[in-house]
């Protein structure tokens, strides 16, 4: 009894492991790898083998602030974050000491290699393709160690002040430039609208007359009111009086 007692103390009792289902457990015997240990309750033989766990989850690793000189020699500091999971577990303990590490590096290299190809203009437009591009590259170093990038992305970039300053100028410049051409396309129309009244005005001269009488009641309107009356307005009389005597007869 006590030597079962022993047994199960020393022997059963230690060997055995839980996996989280997010995990799955790699087993080495005297160094060498002999088998995977899905989620769940696991037993290995203890003192003769060990296991390490993987992680399957896929891991946020933000990317720190990165001094690129663009292709039009802008000095920028950008910043990114990948995502990445591991796929293999036995090529990301035996391929690589540390994956987390390794990616870091490949992805602060390649986020400045990349980015240094494109001028300004290009890393502030066109980021979606900068993100795939990078993402890409990233993906083609991490095959090997078993491991899957699926998606790189742009957090930040930071300009120089002068630059900023300039940039502003520009979108400045460039805003007046738009509302000049707006006033400016106003006036055509308005004036081409203001030559057709002319014309119906010059085939209707009661027309301009009973315009002239619009507006001065409009003017009337308000109390205290200075009512000037056009030298024109007199003529204007008779013309109307003419006309209404030709309606009668």
């Amino acid at each position: 009894m006590l030597y079962l007692l022993l047994i199960i103390v020393f022997i059963v009792l230690p060997g055995f492991r839980v996996v989280q289902q997010y995990e799955k457990g790699v087993v080495f015997f005297f160094g060498k790898i002999i088998g995977i240990k899905e989620p769940g309750l696991c037993w290995i033989v203890p003192y003769f083998q060990w296991m390490k766990k993987v992680d399957f989850r896929t891991i946020t690793m933000p990317i720190p602030p990165q001094k690129i000189i663009t292709k039009d020699n802008v000095s920028v500091d950008i910043s990114a974050v990948a995502y990445y999971k591991i796929v293999d577990a036995t090529k990301s303990i035996v391929a690589i000491e540390n994956v987390m590490s390794a990616i870091n590096q490949i992805a602060q290299t390649t986020v400045r290699n990349i980015v240094g190809r494109f001028q300004l203009d290009e890393v502030l437009s066109e980021r979606d393709a900068i993100n795939k591009e990078i993402g890409s590259v990233l993906d083609t170093h991490t095959e090997a160690w078993g491991v899957v990038v699926s998606l790189v992305e742009i957090k930040d970039i930071e300009l120089p002040e002068n630059m900023q300053r300039a940039m502003a100028k520009q979108a400045e410049a460039e805003r007046e430039k738009r509302s000049k051409i707006i006033a400016a396309e106003g006036e055509l129309l308005a004036s081409q609208k203001l030559g057709e009244a002319a014309d119906v005005m010059a085939a209707h001269p009661i027309a301009l007359q009973l315009r002239n009488l619009q507006t001065m009641a409009e003017i009337s309107v308000e109390k205290n009111s200075t009512i000037i009356f056009p030298a024109q307005f007199m003529s204007t009389v008779k013309d109307i009086n003419k006309f209404i005597a030709g309606e009668k007869g």
